[in-house]
């Protein structure tokens, strides 16, 4: 080995030891930053929040040291960002659950939020009006007053602001409107008053639902929900209920109907009305048991009321209890409020002489506003 060989071998067995370390060095510094757990600073503290409608929780976690993880937060279970942030928008009003999580190898550092967003009430103010103010929509069925000034647009606008006159037709008519305000849900209390012309022996039973502005945008586009009234668990009551009624021809005075249930009639009279465009429509919503009427005296028929829960049930008027309220598996709903209410004609019934049985409406009322 020559001279120059002597002194280079020294040399490069530094370098190569110098990098060998530097690589060891680099991967060690790699791995322990992936076999440290995260550690994260969260900025909301509380893992109960509580919000209102229209609000917005902006989420983000800091990391607290030098690991290294992925993370992710999630909206009851379904991921909403992979970053460190995230901004919670909710879309109406309820109870959510939202969670943040970061992983390693090394462990797993994991929080969940429950937040409850209630819903934006619109108060009561010097202009507010005790009765509904502004009609949503008005769907009759076929009846013997439809046509007529009481069974028209014009008709269920006379509601708006005050007491009027309105009526639904036969099983399934509808009349809907809002309140300028929204009708706080009382505990232990009634809460809305619903005026009819029903008397001592004749009760015409509408059912009543109801709408809470749950996403805040002023629209009836959330969910209604049923008053569940004392007909609710009597023989012949069914829920999801349609009938489908069609336009009368020329030569005939009747309009016949054919229901989800596989049976027919027809309503006594020729009153289709006259906005609806199509020959034939259909109604959903609950038919009520018509066990209640009496014809065997065909002179005195007699049309009962129910013990409780409808809309031109009993004289002087139905008071309401938003606490009643219902959803379509019959289960109670928890509502602070609603904004918006609907009236159906509830029972199927042609009582000859006296013609179909037909709901009406002659107010709407927030019976706080009332008693105040």
């Amino acid at each position: 080995m020559n001279k120059f060989s002597q002194l280079l071998k020294p040399r490069v067995i530094f370098l190569i030891s110098c990098f060998l370390v530097i690589m060891a060095s680099s991967c060690t510094s790699e791995i322990d930053l992936f076999s440290v757990a995260p550690v994260i600073e969260l900025s909301e503290k509380s893992n109960n929040i509580e919000m209102l409608m229209g609000e917005t929780i902006n989420f983000s976690a800091t990391k607290m040291n030098d690991a290294e993880y992925t993370e992710k937060w999630s909206l009851e279970g379904n991921v909403t960002s992979s970053t460190a942030t995230y901004d919670f928008i909710p879309e109406k009003s309820g109870t959510y659950t939202v969670t943040y999580e970061s992983s390693n190898n090394a462990g797993v550092f994991r929080n969940e939020y429950t937040i409850v967003v209630n819903a934006l009430i619109r108060p009561i103010t010097e202009e507010s009006n005790l009765y509904v103010t502004t009609l949503l929509d008005y769907l009759p069925a076929p009846g013997q007053r439809i046509n007529s000034s009481i069974g028209t647009l014009e008709g269920a606008k006379t509601l708006e602001g005050k007491k009027g006159m309105v009526t639904l037709g036969a099983w399934g008519g509808t009349v809907s409107y809002t309140f300028d305000h929204t009708v706080i849900n009382t505990e232990d209390a009634a809460d809305i008053m619903m005026y009819g012309n029903a008397f001592s022996g004749f009760a015409e039973p509408g059912v009543v639902w109801v709408m809470q502005d749950e996403n805040a945008n002023g629209i009836a586009d959330d969910t209604w929900y049923e008053i569940k009234g004392s007909a609710d668990a009597l023989e012949g009551t069914i829920k999801n209920y349609s009938v489908t009624y069609s336009r009368p021809n020329e030569a005939s005075d009747v309009v016949t109907w054919i229901d989800s249930e596989g049976e027919s009639g027809v309503i006594s009279t020729k009153f289709y009305p006259e906005f609806i465009t199509e020959d034939s429509y259909t109604i959903t919503g609950t038919l009520l048991t018509d066990n209640n009427i009496d014809m065997s005296n065909p002179s005195w028929i007699k049309s009962n009321a129910f013990e409780y829960g409808y809309a031109d049930n009993t004289p002087g008027g139905d008071k309401l209890d938003i606490s009643d309220a219902v959803d379509n598996e019959g289960n109670t709903v928890n509502l602070t409020g609603i904004d918006f209410v609907k009236v159906q004609t509830g029972i199927l019934a042609n009582m000859g002489w006296l013609g179909e049985l037909s709901t009406e409406v002659t107010g709407i009322a927030d019976l706080n506003m009332l008693n105040n």
